[in-house]
């Protein structure tokens, strides 16, 4: 691995050690009621920017960049973890998602500034970027827009009568088990592991035929079959074009 690539790793590893399993759940709970008050969340971000010594002196980083690295990390945990527990817009995932997105956009600026061998442009022009951007694109396209074309697709297909009500309470439900299956299905395209996209889709059906057999209609049966077929039909051709695109070898 490059410099930045092991000190990057060695910051997300101490990052994950620290919010996930060194932060007792009295924290969490004495940070969201107390706030700025809470003696914990000053220590837990204290702790942030400490252990990053660890892998910094392993690695051999100058102490006034070190230095540099422990003050920005904990300035700017206490202040994106001040964020999350005083804010209450949104739902508790995002607050989630976007608190630990900033932490690692944290981590991986310090590890830019602090890191010679590596920089934007040279990372930009790296030979595998294009390889990575089409993959993200494949990732994203499977999610969102392949919900919205399914649901296209499937409001020619409507449920009758008492099924319809049935349905309208999992949606959401339905929705992400529609984005878990595709991540899964292009993943397991991607890497040529097909044994492993049947055994998702005969999970998933085993779950599914308890509500199959209670349906009294059988267009609610069709009308999730469609869905799951529609949703694997266009997963797995989005990952023979990027295979085909990249010429990866599955064999």
């Amino acid at each position: 691995m490059t410099d930045f690539t092991s000190l990057l790793v060695s910051f997300l590893l101490i990052h994950i050690l620290c919010d996930f399993y060194l932060q007792p759940k009295h924290w969490i709970e004495e940070k969201k009621e107390k706030k700025i008050k809470s003696p914990r969340l000053y220590l837990h971000s204290i702790l942030h920017g400490v252990a990053l010594l660890i892998p910094s002196l392993i690695l051999k980083i100058e102490w006034i960049n070190i230095a540099s690295i422990i003050t920005i990390v904990t300035i700017t945990h206490f202040i994106i973890d001040l964020w999350k527990v005083s804010t209450t817009k949104g739902d508790a995932f995002s607050r989630f998602a976007i608190d630990q997105i900033l932490h690692v956009l944290v981590l991986i600026s310090t590890v830019f500034y602090v890191t010679d061998s590596i920089n934007i442009t040279e990372l930009l022009q790296h030979d595998q970027m294009p390889e990575i951007i089409l993959i993200t694109f494949a990732y994203l396209l499977i999610l969102k827009p392949t919900s919205v074309t399914i649901g296209c697709i499937l409001s020619k297909y409507p449920i009758s009568g008492s099924e319809e009500e049935n349905v309208n309470g999992l949606v959401a439900g339905g929705e992400l088990i529609g984005y878990l299956e595709r991540i899964l299905i292009l993943t397991f395209t991607l890497v040529g592991s097909y044994a492993a996209i049947g055994f998702v889709l005969a999970a998933k059906s085993i779950f599914r035929f308890g509500e199959l057999n209670k349906s009294n209609d059988r267009s609610m049966a069709e009308y999730m079959l469609i869905g799951s077929l529609v949703s694997v039909v266009i997963t797995t051709l989005i990952g023979i074009l990027v295979i085909l695109s990249l010429d990866i070898d599955i064999s």
